[in-house]
């Protein structure tokens, strides 16, 4: 029997298209897993890291066919076994965590129901035992007060509870083998922490070998032992996680280093060019040609052999690629850009939007208010409070927290899609109404809203070019030609081509689309922009790419920009101020810099320490509980039952006061500055990222 736990050897996969021809979405790939090791599979959306994963478990799409190679499982070719073999592989000795805990688990099946669902049929448990196991795999994934917890339902549960109990239902067949796909994607900073120090310890007590796919190269770098990166269905690099991310030998390799935000570096990463090619376009030579600044014909012509690097000193690093001692004598890529359209604000800057003393509530309205106030149900405290801001023309405010924090919530009622329930907003000097609806319409374009997912917001069954004009005709006199030649432009503006005016939104990438999302805003000619989460769900090199984009419209517009987002080192790439909202209530602003150095509050200190940045073997410092609040206090901070600094009773009666850090850097806590400033310290340590070859190495410029 082999010694390895997996072994794929030459496995090229795809599947028959409408023309019969053989469309080819795994090429080639050789990959293997020792007992226990943690394997980190990256590469861009659409690369075949999901497909991959999938043909550990025997499964292929529909219409799915292995044209060559074979996957051994402790030695036993997956695809050769039989129906009644392979489930008895699948859940117990292979099990898969997905990306989205919600779509994976049963609605109207309780949690613990579902996990005595896995047990009875992989392990044969029942009653007592069975009962007893579902509570030990909860507590396992430290979920709080399991036996309440097993009772609900999955829509009672917050998403880092859903992940969890995803992972417990991976870990009920006692797997040898664990594969996650996108397990931490859309979870907020500190939830995200939380789940990856689970993994490394599920990991260490228990010796599940773990195959992690992921976009997040902090997240790989927090947990695998092994990093292994797929281009077009190829594997192109595989080696220890510290020898790849200190010297990636691989072009693609080091454009996916140089695409990541990092919390130690100010300005924007750089965006490569180009995208891969989708399934189908296979040509002669390496796939990574188009993009690759070190091609020649050499590599038009001929394909490069996965080979050893052979550097004296190092363990076993494979790289597929003609010119990789060209690219490591080379020197830079990745370096950081400032497109940003940076303001000095100070008091006499215009203010294009104010928002004073908002507060803003789901709470019951109209006749079921009074019902409930008539019954005696207390009232709420509002998802938003106190909530006070200004935005000035041209600049970046970004509003951070994790979910449930009120930032959406904000962005909807600047847009009029919420009212607010008290409190006032002024847009360019007048009284904008709480209803888009009651709002001039000559102030409609004005205010534009970029949502996370372009899928949900774009209209599926319109082409690109319906898309384009409704805002057109909508808030401007234009004839139909100058539409369509509008509409061209601003597909260049955003570097797409005219040529996409007659696709179909799933006829496009999740960067393409979220494109167009952008050109749609930028239509309208807006004076603010809301983005609402607008790079979560994009992988890194698209993220870049999306984030360069939206600076340099701002530079040529002077439109200013909401920026809503959990990702902090997003954040510190694009914003010139930042809020930090905990509860709807603001615990600190100001501006970028000031508020990514101590002093900073408790809050932004747990945010900030939970950061992946990308070094192998960091841990985040966890400084708050794992705790989901459900509304915040009555009284007091908001941030008094987590608060890993609170100094007493004062936390949990007075409200705490505004402290002034430095001009525009405001801090509401009890604690002194000075003592805030003494009890912290800087998080953010490029002397860190050297100390694992990243910032020291000149030659990289990584």
């Amino acid at each position: 029997m082999s010694q390895k736990l997996l072994e794929v050897e030459g496995l090229t996969t795809g599947f028959r298209a409408r023309a019969g021809q053989f469309v080819k979405v795994l090429r080639n790939v050789s990959l293997s897993m020792e007992r226990g090791e943690t394997l980190g599979l990256v590469g861009e959306s659409g690369c075949g890291k999901t497909t991959f994963g999938m043909t550990l478990l025997g499964h292929l799409r529909p219409g799915g066919q292995v044209l060559a190679g074979s996957v051994r499982f402790e030695g036993v070719d997956v695809f050769g076994l039989g129906p009644d073999e392979l489930a008895s592989i699948r859940g117990q000795r292979v099990a898969v965590i997905p990306q989205s805990a919600s779509s994976a688990l049963t609605p109207t099946m309780r949690v613990g129901e579902q996990i005595a669902e896995v047990l009875t049929l992989h392990l044969g448990l029942a009653g007592n035992e069975l009962q007893k196991r579902v509570l030990e795999l909860l507590s396992r994934v430290h979920l709080p007060q399991v036996d309440e917890l097993a009772r609900r339902f999955p829509h009672e549960l917050s998403g880092g509870q859903l992940q969890r109990v995803a992972i417990a239902m991976g870990l009920a067949g006692e797997p040898e083998l664990l594969v996650l796909d996108e397990p931490t994607t859309g979870l907020d900073v500190t939830t995200q922490a939380h789940i990856l120090d689970l993994l490394r310890e599920i990991q260490e007590s228990t010796g599940t070998a773990m195959l992690y796919i992921s976009h997040d190269m902090g997240a790989i770098a927090r947990v695998c032992d092994r990093l292994a990166v797929m281009y077009a269905g190829e594997i192109i690099e595989d080696g220890a996680i510290d020898d790849v991310f200190a010297r990636p030998v691989h072009p693609y390799t080091r454009g996916l280093l140089g695409s990541v935000p990092r919390l130690s570096y100010a300005g924007l990463p750089q965006a490569m060019a180009g995208r891969p090619p989708a399934p189908g376009e296979d040509a002669v030579g390496c796939a990574f040609v188009p993009r690759c600044a070190f091609a020649d014909e050499t590599c038009k012509t001929s394909d490069p052999a996965l080979e050893p690097t052979n550097r004296a000193g190092t363990i076993r690093h494979l790289v597929q690629c003609h010119h990789w001692q060209r690219v490591v004598a080379s020197g830079a890529t990745g370096q950081v850009s400032d497109l940003k359209a940076r303001m000095e604000q100070d008091a006499e800057a215009e203010a294009l939007l104010e928002l004073t003393e908002v507060d803003i509530t789901y709470a019951k309205r109209g006749l079921a208010a009074l019902v409930a106030r008539w019954r005696g149900e207390p009232e709420p405290p509002a998802t938003v409070s106190g909530f006070t801001i200004t935005i000035h023309r041209g600049e970046t405010l970004a509003l951070v927290g994790e979910s449930g924090s009120g930032k959406s919530t904000i962005a909807r009622t600047i847009a009029g899609l919420l009212p607010p329930r008290d409190g006032r907003i002024d847009f360019a000097g007048q009284d904008l109404a709480s209803a888009v609806e009651s709002r001039p319409a000559e102030m409609h374009h004005r205010i534009q809203i970029i949502f996370q997912n372009p899928d949900a917001s774009l209209n599926p069954r319109h082409t690109v070019r319906q898309i384009l004009d409704a805002p057109l005709r909508l808030y401007f006199e234009m004839d139909v030609k100058g539409r369509l030649d509008r509409s061209g432009s601003l597909l260049e503006e955003v570097r797409l081509t005219p040529r996409y005016l007659e696709r179909h939104p799933g006829q496009m990438s999740g960067g393409e689309k979220q494109r167009v999302a952008v050109a749609r805003a930028f239509a309208a000619e807006p004076d603010l922009v809301l983005c609402d989460e607008v790079t979560s769900a994009l992988d890194v090199s698209v993220q870049a790419a999306v984030l360069e984009l939206l600076a340099g419209l701002q530079a040529d517009r002077g439109a200013a920009y909401l920026f809503i987002s959990h990702d902090l080192a997003v954040v510190r790439a694009i914003a010139d101020r930042v809020a930090v909202l905990y509860q709807g209530r603001i615990c600190e602003v100001g501006p970028v810099a000031d508020i990514y150095a101590p002093p900073y509050h408790p809050y932004t200190e747990t945010l900030l320490a939970a950061v992946p940045e990308p070094v192998p073997g960091a841990r985040a410092q966890l400084l708050a509980k794992d705790v989901q609040e459900s509304e915040p206090p009555a009284r007091g901070c908001c941030f008094q039952r987590r608060c890993p600094r609170r100094i007493g009773s004062i936390c949990d009666d007075e409200t705490p006061p505004s402290q002034f850090a430095a001009d525009g850097h405001v801090i509401r806590c009890h604690i002194p500055l000075g003592e805030l400033r003494e009890s912290q310290v800087d998080l953010i340590r490029p002397a860190d990222v050297a100390t694992h070859g990243h910032a020291a190495d000149a030659r990289l410029g990584l």
